[in-house]
């Protein structure tokens, strides 16, 4: 449910990612349809939490993530060419959907992005297709960073380093499994290892750039937080009145400040809050100046039958041209695979049924040449 109404909203959000457009206007408007949305579901359940799991961000070109400003910050207005990262989530009742999904603006049939900006997008898409068919039960997390790392790099591109995709559980998007990307020697060491198990849930976030794949703040204002489990008794009223809020409205989920009614005294609230940890950060990043950076984040319900991918942005990758080629024989291998194993099982009982009424009707000669003729062409995957 959840995920039916992120996909739709951020479709509307992505048409509207046209040259000369708010990034703030963008961002409270994609907000405000997430709330519209979840309020029109359960109404008789006066009780039950739903709204926004992660407030809507608008990154372009070189900033990474988690840009969303507030109406005293300073806007942003797009222009023909700007790579935008679109981020948002929503919940039903703590049951988390998230996505994230990337355009060039202007871009169509008829004008086409070429050149790294091309590799990028087309970088990070194989990346999210690759992580798609390798979080499976029974598969382990850093066989899917090794996987998205040989992705981005078959189009000369660079994961964004120590980038997480979680385990998503009722009210906590963060849960205590994750897939890192492009970690350095001590983060390889520090991550856990696990392996992924039958009805568990993922946020797979795959942020890819051309540049040296590090993230590193600027002085642009950070928005958006998240509470976290940390107890505390704050000092200052003004701290005290801004946590109560968080607590009331939002819970374990993400917040922007944006969404506060007197902006200043969240501004003033929130620092004690972080000095003692009783709210959690998520920093605006950047890339390099001149780099272009992509992200595809989608969720993902490891089911019974195989992975359902709940959350997906509209993607043309006819509207991407580069001269790069996919030549890594595994990923390649991989990619032939379907990426929902109901599927594949239909299609497999699809060809075994045809075999066996051919057989069947067949001669015992020609049942003995059918016998010999797959063994000697078949190859496998």
């Amino acid at each position: 449910m959840a995920g039916d109404m992120v996909n739709r909203i951020m479709k509307l959000v992505a048409d509207k990612c046209i040259e000369g457009a708010s990034v703030r206007e963008l961002c409270e408007q994609g907000d405000q349809w997430i709330l519209e949305e979840t309020c029109k579901v359960f109404k008789k359940e006066k009780e039950m939490k739903k709204g926004i799991a992660f407030p809507t961000c608008i990154s372009v070109n070189n900033c990474i993530c988690h840009f969303t400003p507030l109406r005293s910050d300073k806007d942003v207005t797009l222009q023909n060419g700007d790579m935008v990262k679109i981020d948002m989530g929503a919940h039903v009742d703590g049951f988390i959907a998230v996505l994230a999904h990337t355009i060039v603006a202007g871009s169509s049939l008829d004008n086409k992005v070429d050149g790294r900006k091309a590799d990028v997008v087309l970088a990070a898409n194989l990346a999210a297709q690759v992580a798609l068919r390798l979080v499976k039960p029974g598969n382990e997390n850093l066989a899917v960073t090794d996987a998205i790392q040989k992705a981005a790099e078959a189009y000369d591109c660079k994961p964004v380093e120590g980038m997480l995709s979680h385990l998503v559980k009722r009210n906590k998007i963060d849960g205590d499994k994750a897939i890192i990307q492009n970690p350095n020697e001590a983060q390889r060491k520090e991550h856990e290892k696990c392996e992924f198990e039958v009805n568990e849930v993922y946020a797979i976030d795959i942020i890819v750039s051309t540049g040296e794949g590090k993230g590193r703040e600027h002085d642009t204002r950070t928005t958006v937080y998240k509470k976290t489990d940390t107890v505390y008794q704050l000092k200052m009223k003004a701290s005290r009145a801004f946590f109560s809020e968080v607590d009331k409205k939002f819970g374990s989920m993400p917040f922007t400040l944006r969404s506060f009614e007197d902006e200043k005294k969240a501004r003033m609230g929130v620092i004690e809050c972080v000095t003692h940890k009783l709210v959690e950060p998520f920093n605006v990043l950047y890339e390099r100046e001149g780099e272009a950076v992509a992200q595809f984040k989608f969720t993902v319900l490891l089911m019974p039958n195989g992975p359902m991918r709940i959350t997906c942005g509209p993607f043309d990758p006819e509207v991407y041209q580069t001269d790069k080629v996919l030549e890594d024989e595994e990923l390649k291998s991989l990619l032939s695979t379907s990426a929902n194993r109901k599927s594949a099982k239909k299609k497999k009982k699809k060809a075994e049924k045809q075999m066996n009424d051919g057989e069947n009707a067949g001669t015992a000669a020609t049942a003995a040449t059918a016998q010999v003729e797959p063994a000697a062409n078949s190859t496998e995957g």
